[in-house]
C-alpha cells in the first residue's frame, strides 16, 4: 500500500512512464468529472492533449481551461456506443501524431430503475458497448500501434464494483469485470513490446453522474484526487491499482466470505426504490 492506494504489481516493470516525455496524450470522458480532471491535471506547456466527450460544451469548457494552462487541444464529440466509430477515430488521431498515453476514462454508470425487478435490456447492451466493447477495442487498436513503436502507455479505467455481483448493477459491474480482465490480458501480451498498460479500479467518485443515482457513497473521492491518484498509476509500471485500500479489503471479503452470506449482503446494499 503506498499513500493509501492498494497496489498490483506488473510481472513486467520495464515499461514505466516518464509523465514529462508524454506529450500527446489521449483522454476519453473529459466532459465528464473525472476526465475533466484528469484534462486538467495533464495540461501544460508543450503537452498536447486529445480530449474526447460526448457533452461538446462541456467538453469544449474543459478544452478552454486546459489551453489557458498552455496545452494544444483538440477535442472529439463521440458516442462510443458506436465502437466502429470510436476505433476509427482513435486510430486516425494516432496517426495524425502518435499518442504516447491514452486515458480511457468514459464510461456509463447506470443501475437498474426504481420499480424493476431487472435491468433494461437496451440498457444492459449499452452498458456492455460503453464499458467494455468500445475501451477495449480502442485500447487494442492502440496497443497494436504502441508496440509497432517500441513504447506507449495505455490506462482503463474500470470499477471497484467489478468485485461484486450487484444485483442493482448487474450491467455495470459486469462491464467493468469484464474490463479489468481483458487489461489484465492485454498488459501481459504487449508489455515486452515497451508497452504498459494499467487498469485502475476505483470506488466512489464525486461526480455529476454518480450523484445521479441513489444510494450511499461510502469512501467518497472528488475527482481531482482521483486523478491525481490515476496519474500516479500512470507513471509507477502497475499492472492494477485499487483506490482507496477499503474497497481493496472488500474485494477480499467478496472472495473470502460464505456464498449465502455474501448473497445476503449483496442484496441488502440494493438502494430503497424511489
Amino acid at each position: 500500500m503506498q499513500g493509501g492506494v492498494v497496489i498490483h504489481p506488473s510481472s513486467d516493470r520495464t515499461a514505466y512512464m516518464n509523465v514529462s516525455s508524454t506529450n500527446r496524450i489521449l483522454i476519453t470522458g473529459a466532459s465528464g468529472g473525472l476526465g475533466a480532471a484528469l484534462a486538467r491535471y495533464y495540461a501544460a506547456h508543450n503537452r498536447s492533449i486529445l480530449l474526447w466527450g460526448r457533452n461538446h460544451d462541456r467538453l469544449e469548457a474543459v478544452a478552454d481551461e486546459c489551453r489557458r494552462a498552455g496545452a494544444t487541444v483538440t477535442i472529439r464529440s463521440l458516442d462510443l456506443s458506436d465502437s466502429a466509430a470510436a476505433i476509427a477515430a482513435v486510430e486516425a488521431d494516432d496517426a495524425a501524431g502518435a499518442i504516447t498515453l491514452a486515458l480511457l476514462v468514459a464510461g456509463s454508470g447506470d443501475i437498474r430503475a426504481s420499480g424493476d425487478q431487472v435491468e433494461d435490456a437496451a440498457q444492459i447492451a449499452r452498458l456492455g458497448l460503453v464499458n467494455f466493447v468500445a475501451p477495449s477495442a480502442m485500447a487494442a487498436a492502440l496497443a497494436a500501434r504502441m508496440a509497432a513503436r517500441g513504447r506507449g502507455g495505455i490506462v482503463l479505467v474500470g470499477s471497484a464494483a467489478a468485485f461484486h455481483a450487484l444485483p442493482f448493477a448487474a450491467g455495470y459491474a459486469g462491464s467493468k469485470a469484464g474490463l479489468l480482465r481483458f487489461a489484465e490480458a492485454l498488459r501481459l501480451g504487449v508489455a515486452q513490446h515497451g508497452v504498459q498498460v494499467t487498469v485502475v479500479s476505483p470506488g466512489f467518485i464525486d461526480t455529476a453522474a454518480a450523484r445521479a443515482n441513489a444510494g450511499p457513497r461510502p469512501f467518497l473521492l472528488q475527482p481531482d484526487d482521483a486523478a491525481a491518484r490515476i496519474a500516479r498509476a500512470a507513471t509507477g509500471g502497475r499492472g492494477h491499482v485499487i483506490f482507496p485500500w477499503p474497497f481493496a479489503v472488500l474485494r477480499w471479503v467478496d472472495r473470502l466470505l460464505p456464498a449465502p452470506l455474501r448473497d445476503r449482503l449483496l442484496r441488502a446494499l440494493t438502494p430503497p426504490s424511489g
